[in-house]
């Protein structure tokens, strides 16, 4: 057997060319550019008018840590907290009352929420403030006995207000996180001999916080917005002492403005605290956590700090 020794190649025995490269164009989208422009230019025409509006902006830094505005925060933050673990509770108490198999407590939930529900949180505040003009005396029997008006003080009344409120709202979340959980978990820890409370302690409860912390967190950072509400039954907080230093001062707009700053700062801290609230019961869901902020900032800014990263 010979080799073909000078054959010439043919074309036919060419290796077969691979297919040419897709030159992909992106798609241009010039309406995001023309909303995006009018955008930053309606927001530059915000920041001009009031620039030339006749604002002591100088006014703001001047009484941003004010004794008396430092002591509004701190009520504001109390209310909110005391408010909420009102609540809480109740809301906890009245989502199993509502869920329960007995018409009566069943029924007296559904009143509760439906009332409070249906009612403007302003006009539940003046009815509590004003239940001295109905009721002379409060008269718990041997426990206590008082005058109405001594008993009922705007702090006691802002704090029934907001917390009988909120416990209708929480009523509803709550019973939304308890359906969320299969009801085979709970014939399963029955049929182990658990009973109906520890059922709900050890099996369902811990699964349903998944589904109740973030609109938990909401109605938190809502409190603390709605608590501007009390300075109308004279308890005094954050937006009722910066209205005194505006009048006092003459700058009424201005401390507005320093209020409604102290209160983008507490929402987002509280902002700050759901999200890590709901990363951690968002365990038993999720094998891989998203990262938190600090973890995407050290990724992103690792390399250029990294040996690795740094050229001679």
């Amino acid at each position: 057997m010979t080799a073909d020794i000078g054959k010439t190649a043919r074309p036919e025995d060419a290796p077969a060319a691979g297919p040419e490269a897709i030159k992909a164009i992106p798609v241009r989208h010039y309406g995001r550019y023309v909303s995006a422009v009018i955008a930053i230019g309606i927001f530059v025409a915000i920041i001009y008018a009031f620039g030339q509006g006749k604002i002591n902006w100088h006014a703001v830094p001047d009484y941003f840590f004010d004794d008396r505005i430092m002591k509004g925060v701190g009520q504001t933050m109390l209310l909110t907290v005391l408010s909420m673990l009102i609540g809480i509770v109740g809301g906890i108490l009245l989502a199993v009352m509502r869920l329960s198999k007995n018409p009566v407590t069943s029924s007296i939930a559904w009143f509760y929420i439906w009332f409070f529900r249906g009612t403007p949180v302003l006009v539940q505040l003046f009815v509590w403030f004003n239940l001295g003009l109905v009721f002379e005396y409060i008269n718990l029997g041997p426990l206590y006995k008082n005058y109405w008006s001594d008993f009922m003080t705007p702090f006691l009344t802002a704090l029934l207000g907001l917390g009988l409120n909120e416990a209708a709202y929480m009523a509803e979340i709550c019973r939304a996180g308890l359906l969320s959980v299969d009801e085979g978990q709970t014939e399963a820890s029955h049929a182990l001999g658990m009973s109906h409370g520890k059922t709900l302690r050890r099996i369902v409860i811990p699964q349903a916080m998944r589904v109740i912390v973030p609109p938990t967190g909401n109605e938190v950072i809502n409190m603390l917005k709605t608590t501007s509400l009390v300075s109308a039954v004279q308890y005094y907080e954050l937006l009722r002492y910066a209205q005194d230093i505006g009048q006092t001062s003459g700058a009424p707009v201005e401390m507005l403005f320093l209020a409604a700053a102290w209160y983008l700062i507490l929402t987002s801290v509280l902002s700050v605290g759901q999200y890590y609230v709901e990363r951690y019961y968002a365990r038993g869901s999720s094998r891989n956590l998203p990262p938190t902020p600090w973890q995407r900032i050290r990724q992103n800014l690792g390399p250029l700090f990294s040996r690795k990263g740094v050229t001679a």
